[in-house]
């Protein structure tokens, strides 16, 4: 078995929103992160994934973002306990709402950052710096193809 982890790459204005989790998260405390959480069983359900995204969303940084999301990337890793996290990542819309550490037992502090300011701080770890490369090289696709340049 294995559980679920979708993560939200929220873009507004040249910026990512990134949180940095708190020391009391058993994976990864005090590192930078997209904001995220895990899929709970719901039964049978559709677009899951996306309405976890849009509830971690609030409940941990009080933003709403736009119901199209894409799909950017999956990766899996183990927890310190042995669990197996098949994480997703999906590039969102940001909607409406002032993003704040709304949770305190799960993010210690929030930051819109460039990717530029996310690759250099030091708290940042690879599977960030990865998952933000490939969420803004699917933006600049999409913005591409919005222009209606083909």
């Amino acid at each position: 078995m294995f559980y679920v982890n979708v993560e939200g790459a929220v873009y507004k204005e040249g910026k990512w929103l990134i949180i940095s989790r708190s020391l009391k998260e058993g994976h990864a405390g005090g590192l930078l992160s997209l904001v995220g959480g895990t899929v709970e069983n719901e039964g049978n359900s559709t677009k899951i994934l996306e309405r976890t995204l849009r509830r971690e969303l609030f409940e941990e940084v009080g933003v709403k973002v736009k119901d199209n999301m894409d799909y950017v990337r999956n990766t899996s890793f183990k927890l310190d306990n042995g669990s197996v996290v098949i994480d997703i990542v999906f590039l969102c819309e940001f909607e409406e709402g002032e993003a704040f550490a709304k949770s305190p037992n799960e993010v210690d502090a929030v930051y819109w950052m460039s990717t530029e300011e996310l690759v250099k701080h030091p708290q940042t770890p690879i599977w960030l710096t990865d998952s933000i490369k490939e969420a803004e090289t699917l933006l600049k696709v999409k913005t591409y193809s919005t222009n209606g340049v083909q």
